[in-house]
């Protein structure tokens, strides 16, 4: 992808459900939960470099001993430093202690991590900075082991502030102004309030307070303690939680716009934010990799008991599309189809910019997420080319020699890889002041392939600012002379800001809306803006559900090829001398190609919480007066 975006996150978590003596006894180690969760969290790193956090929970260790462990790092390669980190804790007590090297028993009592349940997190910063103390997972301590909270998520709510005052109106005063906290600490009152009750229950059946615990801990309800909790959340998120004595829970919000997979056997339950990541790490097939349907929470007890419980009122499936087009690896196989379909049903417009000239055309992609839409586009340009020869071989009417018909089969779709990324110079530039001088050259190319009569088809996932394109692929594009430059974005045209967990979040950054704006200007239409302007400001005081998005009306006047047209023109510098031409896939395909992700709303405008309204509306303030921030 050209313009690198960010998202949160990825969570994965590992319930044990044997002791510890079984996994050492069948793989060989009682470290089985913590490889497990290192090779599924090294797997989702892709989900998020900025930050990583491990946590582990060990049952019925002995009063005074520690039962929770965790260890986080905000550092360059994130993961590998806190399993080093695990890894010298670990082998430092084996050393001191080699004689309870087999003897499982003891290290559960005495090592860090060790434990039967753990949650892992990788993450990349969108809200607040990128300090240890933003890394989650993030823990709540009490001295009663059910009222100890760990909770980590892949998700943004776009109404912490409202969740701030409500938890100020419980009496709470939260140390810090996060979503994460928010959340955390809105779970962590009902998590007491449930725990009291049950200990008042305890009392009245007689029970000490010493075995009160055990009784709170069998008939603790989670599902009430996340009904309760979630009531008013608005935003996209997978939140998963630990409690101290044992249970565990994962809750997906009810558009289910984040993802969230699980798999479950006689040994082990398993949560992580990609399938394919669980069929890899456990060798499992597909058909055993469920989905956590939405508005419902995947319930672990500590007794090993697991059941996925509605939590919230189903609200129509608005599963993110990006995770399609770009964030979730290409392996998953449902994923790896609708990317390769995105390329080919965008290919009927590439043949329209390239007048059917199939022959006289390259085609290439932006490495590397694009390769395999890149792949569909092949596929469509072939089927293309072979309609095209059967044409000229029935024209010929039976006519033609061999050596003519040997001519027409022998044509083939050029397809080259062209673009090649350099990863260690986009690493190198850090500073804005030498940026533009170098990163130009953020791309290689292959010489020799393109000729000056061929048009240059490349493709990429998406384009959301335009800036790598216009400051270097473009212009080293131009090096190889080609008569026209088609970029290919196999999603739609990016025209809204994301406010669940995509870095995508200042309208006025995307090329699609400074073309919009551009064209306002051009033919005389500027004063929308400025009515758009009063109309956004004047439903700044009302409730997120009587928001109106009025910024749809900024594209209204223009077709999607008048925009893509001007984009094209912005992104053609004076010193390019190859047409230029910029082609975007349409909603409709969008919705054909992943027919169950139907998120839309950065491409459409249509968001599906009454929050998205209000963030789209505090964007477009924050454009026309200047304002440089984020609206959540």
């Amino acid at each position: 992808m050209s313009d690198a975006i960010k998202h949160e996150c990825g969570i994965a978590l590992v319930r044990l459900k044997k002791p510890l003596q079984f996994y050492k006894d069948k793989y060989g180690t009682a470290f089985y939960g913590i490889n497990k969760m290192y090779l599924l969290m090294e797997k989702q790193h892709n989900r998020g470099q900025d930050g990583a956090g491990f946590a582990s929970v060990k049952f019925n260790v002995e009063p005074g001993t520690r039962y929770v462990s965790r260890v986080r790092s905000n550092k360059s390669q994130p993961i590998q430093d806190i399993f080093g980190q695990i890894n010298a804790r670990l082998n430092g007590v084996l050393e001191e202690n080699p004689s309870k090297k087999d003897d499982v028993l003891w290290q559960e009592q005495n090592m860090p991590y060790v434990g039967n349940l753990f949650l892992g997190h990788v993450r990349y910063g969108t809200f607040g900075k990128n300090s240890i103390e933003s890394v989650h997972p993030f823990l709540r301590q009490s001295n009663w082991k059910h009222q100890s909270l760990i909770v980590a998520g892949n998700f943004n709510m776009t109404n912490s502030k409202q969740l701030l005052e409500e938890l100020v109106e419980l009496g709470q005063h939260p140390k810090e102004f996060t979503d994460t906290v928010t959340v955390m600490e809105k779970i962590g009152h009902f998590l007491e309030d449930e725990v009291a009750k049950l200990y008042l229950d305890a009392k009245e059946e007689g029970f000490s307070k010493k075995d009160a615990s055990p009784y709170i801990e069998e008939n603790l309800d989670l599902q009430n303690v996340l009904k309760r909790s979630s009531k008013n959340w608005d935003g996209g998120y997978a939140m998963a939680g630990l409690v101290g004595h044992g249970d565990a829970f994962v809750l997906r919000d009810p558009n289910g716009i984040r993802p969230t997979y699980f798999y479950e056997d006689d040994e082990v339950v398993v949560v992580a934010s990609e399938r394919p990541v669980i069929q890899t790490v456990f060798n499992v097939t597909i058909d055993k990799v469920q989905e956590l349907d939405r508005g419902h929470a995947l319930i672990i007890k500590k007794s090993g008991a697991t059941s996925v419980l509605p939590v919230l009122d189903q609200k129509e499936n608005k599963a993110c599309s990006f995770e399609r087009i770009y964030f979730s690896r290409g392996s998953d196989a449902g994923i790896y189809e609708e990317r390769k379909n995105l390329g080919k049903l965008v290919f009927p417009l590439i043949l329209k910019s390239i007048n059917n000239d199939i022959t006289n055309s390259v085609f290439s992609y932006i490495p590397n997420t694009a390769e395999t839409s890149f792949y569909g586009m092949t596929e469509a340009a072939e089927d293309i080319l072979n309609q095209q020869k059967t044409a000229k071989i029935l024209d010929g009417g039976g006519k033609l020699s061999a050596s003519r018909v040997t001519e027409i089969l022998s044509e083939r779709p050029r397809f080259e890889k062209i673009a090649i990324k350099d990863a260690k110079l986009r690493t190198f530039i850090a500073d804005d002041s030498s940026r533009d001088d170098l990163v130009e050259h953020v791309y290689d190319i292959t010489y020799g392939v393109v000729k000056p009569t061929d048009n240059l088809v490349i493709i990429d996932d998406s384009i959301v600012r335009g800036t790598t394109l216009k400051k270097s692929i473009i212009k080293i594009l131009d090096r190889l002379q080609p008569k026209k430059i088609v970029v290919v974005s196999s999603a739609p045209q990016i025209r809204y800001p994301d406010c669940y967990g995509i870095d995508m979040a200042r309208i006025g950054d995307f090329i699609a809306f400074k073309a919009a704006i551009e064209l306002l200007k051009e033919t005389n239409q500027y004063t929308i803006v400025e009515e758009v302007y009063k109309k956004s400001k004047a439903q700044q005081s009302n409730e997120d559900k009587d928001i109106v998005n009025f910024v749809k009306e900024i594209y209204a006047p223009f077709s999607n090829e008048e925009i893509s047209a001007k984009i094209a023109q912005m992104l053609k510098t004076s010193e390019i001398n190859a047409e230029v031409e910029v082609i975007y896939q349409t909603v409709d395909n969008l919705h054909i190609a992943c027919p169950d992700n139907l998120g839309d709303w950065y491409f459409t405008g249509d968001y599906p919480t009454d929050g998205g309204h209000r963030v789209v509306n505090e964007a477009f303030i924050n454009f026309y007066e200047g304002n440089n921030k984020r609206a959540y």
